[in-house]
């Protein structure tokens, strides 16, 4: 990231969206600065998708307020798109068409010119590694590359921001590790990445990261931010024979509040660390390895979800 920079890409303050009596962004405020690597994660139907169609002047705001690249959300819409990349969830690619075609069309669309037009083709291809597919019909290419190409017809004008909604959505893993790597040299030239995910790993690449829940902004902070301040529960790493099997006996014990299989064991969230290890190697015996952990961007996801959840129950019984 541009760390020098404390300057602004995007600032919203109370942005709402509401369909109908439906409202699936909820007064949201938070600011995104130049050169950072920006994550907005959530469960689907969160409100993500709708918050950058609103922020890309796709869709306008039905309450609050909102800058992109120094442009109001509600007025110059037209303005913010001539001056972001956006890469939608379904790649915005004529399959029919091949490579070089599709970067000709974008080149149109951004209104690049003349003199540049070649330089750029020439960058988006070799950054997607296409220099043998350049003549392939669109259509025929696999996700990583149509990914890479969808990335660099999005970036063809080197606007200042952009927009990736869910870039990675059903991208095989070295794909996605190459398409951050390609996030990462932008930043690193400034460029202001703003990215929707839903992959916990991914959202560990960004500077900072907003978790969104049911509309609202639940918490936002670097990744290790999230994981000291955010937690209050304790986490712990259970080894043992027959994980599935413990899971619901460490379920009943006192003071447990969660427990999820993690690779080859389990996690648990324990109000109290100590009284649970004790617990739970009275319980499992000597053989199994009990410890606490720093937690994971998905325990503290999970925690906070669970946490708003119990906090709405009462509202929602009072309202019966």
């Amino acid at each position: 990231m541009n760390a020098s920079s404390n300057e602004t890409a995007v600032v919203v303050k109370n942005l709402e969206k509401r369909f109908g009596s439906f409202i699936a962004v909820n007064r949201v405020s938070f600011e995104v600065r130049k050169g950072e690597i920006f994550g907005f994660l959530g469960p689907n139907g969160a409100g993500k998708s709708t918050t950058i169609r609103m922020l890309t002047g796709i869709l306008a705001p039905t309450g609050g307020t909102g800058t992109v690249a120094g442009f109001d959300v509600r007025t110059q819409a037209e303005k913010i798109k001539a001056n972001i990349g956006y890469m939608s969830q379904k790649f915005s690619l004529y399959e029919d068409l091949t490579v070089e075609e599709n970067i000709d069309f974008y080149s149109g669309i951004y209104r690049i010119p003349p003199e540049k037009k070649k330089e750029r083709k020439e960058w988006v291809i070799e950054m997607a590694g296409l220099q043998d597919r350049r003549h392939s019909r669109t259509g025929i290419l696999s996700g990583g590359w149509k990914q890479r190409l969808a990335f660099g017809c999005a970036i063809l004008h080197e606007p200042p921001i952009i927009f990736l909604d869910e870039p990675t959505a059903g991208v095989d893993p070295v794909s996605r590790r190459q398409f951050w790597d390609l996030i990462y040299e932008l930043s690193g030239k400034g460029v202001t990445t703003f990215v929707t995910t839903h992959y916990m790993d991914e959202a560990e690449y960004c500077n900072r990261i907003g978790l969104i829940y049911r509309g609202e902004l639940i918490a936002i902070g670097s990744p290790d931010t999230l994981k000291t301040e955010f937690m209050q529960e304790e986490v712990l790493e259970v080894l043992c024979e027959r994980p599935q099997d413990a899971m619901g006996e460490i379920e009943k014990l006192r003071g447990i509040q969660e427990v999820a299989l993690f690779g080859k064991g389990l996690h648990v969230v324990a109000q109290d660390a100590g009284r649970a290890i004790s617990d739970i190697r009275s319980l499992l015996g000597t053989t199994a390895s009990v410890e606490k952990i720093a937690p994971s961007l998905e325990d503290v996801f999970v925690s906070l979800i669970e946490s708003r959840d119990r906090a709405d129950q009462p509202q929602q019984e009072v309202r019966k």
